[in-house]
């Protein structure tokens, strides 16, 4: 059937078609899919009749390799049967393979899709690499240290655990032999007071166990009713009050505990804040903040009446009333110094009082922590406290205004800020100023009188209330007693020295005292030994309260005893007052600065607010560019100037006593041992002292001379008296290096020694230099003949002037001497006896009478004259002597030792200003720039010198703008924190 190649289908074929398809084509048997020919050859019969033709499209029957495959059955006999089901297995397993192979690539590519998008999701995440700081080091270091595997295998295993547990079976039973031996009833009593049946019977109906429970214990009271009713009402009320009293001790002791448990629990938690994250900057605490605010105040001197009145605890009292004791009981820690009966708080003492892991304190102006825990620190600590307040007291005085800050930290310290004021006193003793009195007073009021302070009253219950003295000072400064706490001390005392306690009472109730007060307290501290501890103290008080008939007998309340209570009571107070009052302050803070601000841009508007500290450092830095720019002096500059000085020093002490006494001579030979002679003399006694005197000078002419240049230069006037101060102390501790006046010595012997002059320009440098020095010398001689013989007949009719009487005898004396010089050019350097009387005896012929003395005076100073006119005139003679002096002036009249003389002073002048030269820019300028580097660091830590130096109302209001920003600044961030606290 399938070879006839007839164009014909049977009618199951032709039946599978929809009629809905349209056939257009016919198609052969053979073409047709295997599963439809399997089909067509199922329902077909043998005979093959005539069939209409089976014609359809080939992708109509794709679906019918989905259905479900029927085993074609066996058919016996045919050819053409074998060969269509052998190919029908041949291709179901090519169905096959393929599907193998749709399954291995849909593995490959799920595979390389799900890589990828764990590498996208991977690439999303942050580098955590970055945050490892958050975790501490020592996470890390155990990593490294500890081996986990070692520690796992070294773990026991579960059996061994599970051998370690109690047996529940067993626990179990005895439970219910318990059970069972309650059930048979052992006694109402005993069930009635164990209650362990209620606990073992979890069964059953609950209210009616609780009824047998209640009717078996209901024997018990109706037995003692009779009893109870024979007590009297005092004991009923005794009991009651027993009852209430031991009610209130549990419940304190387990308040107590839980403070205790609760503190340690803290300081754990804040020593590992404390550790912190490894560069994390440490928040400041809210009292620290407010405490740096306080600490401005305190430093702060308003002229716009912006007054401090932000609150702190003001702790006022008599002397020796226990102040200082319980400010101790409540920073929990024995800082302050202690002295029998003496005053021991010379000074107003700011005590922070803050939350930490460790207990230390701090001085503000310190970065020195004391560990209160150890014996020593504290110890320390009352040594540096009585110490400053020594310092701050001023001589002749007793008390000091000057406040000293302190921080205190601890675990469960309440937050407040104190202050602890000297004791009021009632008499001046001896030692004291007679002011004593008179200043405690003031400063306590001047604390007092702020209307947010809360006043921490303290009272000595051991003396009698009449004494006290603080009680009629608080109530004048509160007299409504709105910021006032009462505190009653030493009561141990007053409990066993008074005869009535219920004066105690009336202390307590406010019904003794005139004054008022928000609350009133009674504390222990101690029992008077300064070498208690605070826990000591806290359990003898504890004890005392706990016995004492005060509270027994209701005279006190709880909440009104101990230093605990009282701590909390205060710190509630202080930080209600704080919240109330902090932002009106800084409004006002806020105003005043609005004006300073206005002032000063009225005033300076074209000036930077400095302050006096940034006005130090700019002239600081002024001063400093001063001393550097003397490094910059040329040689030459430095050279000449020495030299310079150097001569008009010693030229005096050269013409007189050298060269005039030389020149006296007749021969040459004598001249130059005598010269030799004096400048010897000269350098081993006066030469080198006047050459470093001579450099010294210069530096500190040097030094002014650019000081003053820099002040042209847009210099600021309010330096001057920094500038003239520092240069003054500068120049007293600058101290020449003395080693180098024996090295100069030497130096200006061998340049004086030198007699050799090699060329002609050396020679006619030194008759220079000598008819400078004695056309000079002439001058000065003239001028002072001048003054001495009054003005010439041209000045007194130019200028209507006459001469004196003396003036008319000198002139005369001089016209006589003159005639004399005429007869005796070569006349020696001093008159005869005979030569003064001859002089003396023509002038009293002339009506003129005369002293000797004046008759030599003038004599001086005429040959003076004379003698410098023969000097030049030879002077100019040795113009042409280098040749001779070449030979050695022989066979020559000629002779200028004098000239050689002058050369060799020339010659020592120079050598002697390059050595002082340089010992100048290479070790003094060095020095000096030291020196007045030290000295502006002095005045820099000296702040009273700062005020001295450096004054002026434009000083005085960028201190003023400094301080009110910064008391602003600080005001703001602490009511923010405080917000937040909220």
């Amino acid at each position: 059937m399938l070879r006839a190649g007839s164009a014909v289908a049977c009618v199951a074929c032709r039946n599978l078609l929809p009629s809905r398809m349209g056939v257009r084509f016919r198609l052969p048997l053979q073409k047709l899919h295997p599963f439809s020919r399997a089909i067509h050859h199922r329902y077909s019969s043998n005979s093959n009749p005539q069939r209409p033709p089976h014609c359809t499209s080939a992708r109509h029957y794709t679906s019918l390799s989905r259905l479900p495959m029927r085993p074609p059955k066996s058919r016996s006999g045919g050819h053409g049967y074998q060969q269509q089901r052998s190919f029908w297995v041949a291709r179901l397993a090519a169905r096959l393979l393929k599907l193998r192979y749709i399954l291995l690539g849909s593995a490959v590519g799920g595979g390389y899709t799900a890589k990828k998008t764990y590498d996208e999701w991977k690439d999303m995440l942050p580098d955590f690499s970055e945050y490892t700081w958050i975790v501490p080091d020592f996470v890390w270091e155990m990593a490294e240290n500890i081996d986990l595997d070692k520690l796992a295998a070294a773990l026991p295993e579960m059996e061994e655990i599970a051998k370690l547990l109690p047996d529940m079976e067993k626990i179990g039973e005895n439970f219910t032999f318990l059970k069972s031996l309650l059930s048979s009833g052992v006694g109402s009593e005993v069930i009635g007071a164990s209650g362990l049946h209620l606990l073992l019977d979890t069964s059953g109906d609950p209210t009616l166990k609780a009824t047998e429970i209640h009717s078996a214990t209901a024997a018990v009271p109706e037995s003692g009713d009779k009893q109870f009713k024979k007590t009297s009402d005092k004991e009923k009320v005794d009991q009651l009050q027993e009852e209430l009293l031991r009610t209130q001790l549990k419940y304190q002791r387990m308040l107590e505990r839980l403070e205790k448990e609760n503190k340690e629990l803290r300081k754990v938690v804040l020593q590992k804040d404390d550790k912190g994250i490894h560069q994390r900057k440490v928040k400041k605490s809210l009292i620290d903040l407010y405490s740096e605010v306080l600490d401005i105040l305190s430093d702060y001197d308003s002229n716009y009446n912006t007054q401090d009145h932000l609150p702190r605890v003001v702790v006022v009292g008599d002397q020796s009333a226990g102040k200082t004791s319980v400010l101790e009981m409540i920073a929990q820690a024995r800082i302050f110094p202690r002295g029998s009966g003496e005053m021991m708080t010379r000074s107003p003492v700011k005590v922070t009082l803050s939350e930490g892991p460790h207990h230390v304190a701090m001085f503000k102006d310190s970065s020195r922590e004391f560990d209160l825990g150890k014996e020593d620190d504290l110890a320390a600590l009352r040594r540096e406290i009585e110490l400053r307040m020594r310092k701050s007291v001023k001589e002749g005085q007793t008390v000091s205004p000057e406040t000293i800050s302190l921080s205190v930290k601890g675990p469960g310290i309440q937050r407040m800020v104190l202050v602890d004021l000297p004791g009021v006193i009632s008499t001046v003793t001896a030692g004291m100023a007679l002011d004593t009195k008179e200043t405690i007073f003031s400063i306590s009021k001047a604390y007092m009188q702020n209307p947010n302070a809360i006043i921490l009253c303290i009272q000595d219950g051991s003396v009698d209330a009449e004494r006290s003295i603080v009680t009629d000072l608080v109530s004048q400064m509160d007299p409504q007693g709105k910021r006032t706490i009462f505190v009653l001390t030493k009561v141990d005392l007053a409990e066993k020295n008074l005869a009535s306690p219920s004066r105690i009472q009336q202390i307590i109730e406010g019904k003794l005292f005139p004054m008022k007060a928000l609350g009133y307290f009674a504390v222990v501290t101690g029992k008077g030994s300064s070498s208690e501890s605070i826990d000591s103290i806290k359990d003898y008080e504890e004890d005392f309260f706990q016995s004492s008939r005060l509270l027994r007998e209701g005279m006190l309340k709880a909440h009104q005893v101990t230093t605990k209570n009282l701590s909390l009571a205060v710190s509630d107070c202080f930080w209600k007052m704080v919240r109330e009052s902090v932002e009106q302050q800084a409004d006002a803070f806020k105003a005043s600065r609005f004006n300073l601000e206005t002032e000063w841009k009225n005033n300076y508007p074209r000036l930077r607010e400095l302050d006096r500290n940034e006005l130090y450092e700019k002239a600081k830095n002024e001063i400093l560019d001063e001393v550097i720019s003397l490094s910059q002096v040329t040689p030459k500059h430095w050279q000449s100037i020495l030299q310079k000085k150097l001569w008009e020093r010693v030229s005096t002490h050269v013409i007189e006593n050298i060269y005039l006494p030389a020149a006296q001579t007749m021969d040459s030979g004598t001249f130059n041992t005598t010269v030799d002679i004096k400048l010897k003399q000269w350098t081993d006694k006066q030469l080198p002292h006047k050459a470093l005197e001579v450099a010294w000078e210069t530096l500190q002419e040097e030094f002014a001379r650019f000081m003053a240049e820099y002040k042209g230069k847009d210099q600021d006037d309010i330096f001057d008296k920094l500038k003239e101060a520092v240069k003054e102390e500068s120049i007293k501790r600058h101290k020449w290096n003395e080693r180098a006046m024996d090295s100069l010595r030497v130096i200006q012997h061998n340049a004086l020694e030198d007699r050799s002059i090699t060329d002609k320009p050396q020679w006619d440098a030194a008759i220079q230099f000598m008819e400078e020095t004695l056309h000079s010398r002439l001058k000065d001689t003239e001028s002072v003949i001048s003054d001495m013989v009054g003005p010439d007949w041209k000045q007194r009719w130019m200028n209507w002037t006459n001469r004196t009487s003396e003036q008319h005898v000198r002139n005369e004396t001089k016209n006589e001497l003159e005639r004399l010089l005429k007869l005796h050019e070569d006349h020696t350097a001093y008159l005869a006896n005979d030569e003064v009387t001859t002089v003396r005896k023509n002038l009293e012929a002339r009506g003129v009478d005369v002293d000797p003395v004046l008759i030599k005076d003038t004599w001086h100073q005429l040959y003076r004259r004379h003698f410098l006119q023969k000097a030049l005139f030879h002077c100019n003679l040795c113009r042409r002597g280098f040749y001779y002096y070449q030979r050695h002036f022989v066979d020559s009249e000629l002779e200028c030792n004098d000239v050689v003389l002058f050369w060799r002073i020339q010659r020592m002048l120079g050598i002697t200003a390059n050595t002082l030269r340089q010992q100048l820019t290479n070790t003094e300028v060095r020095r000096l720039e030291k020196n007045v580097k030290e000295v502006l660091e002095d005045f820099g830590e000296d702040t009273e010198k700062k005020v001295q130096l450096i004054t002026g109302r434009r000083v005085q209001l960028a201190e003023d703008l400094k301080k009110v920003r910064e008391i602003q600044e600080k005001l703001e961030a602490f009511i923010e924190a405080l917000h937040k606290e909220k």
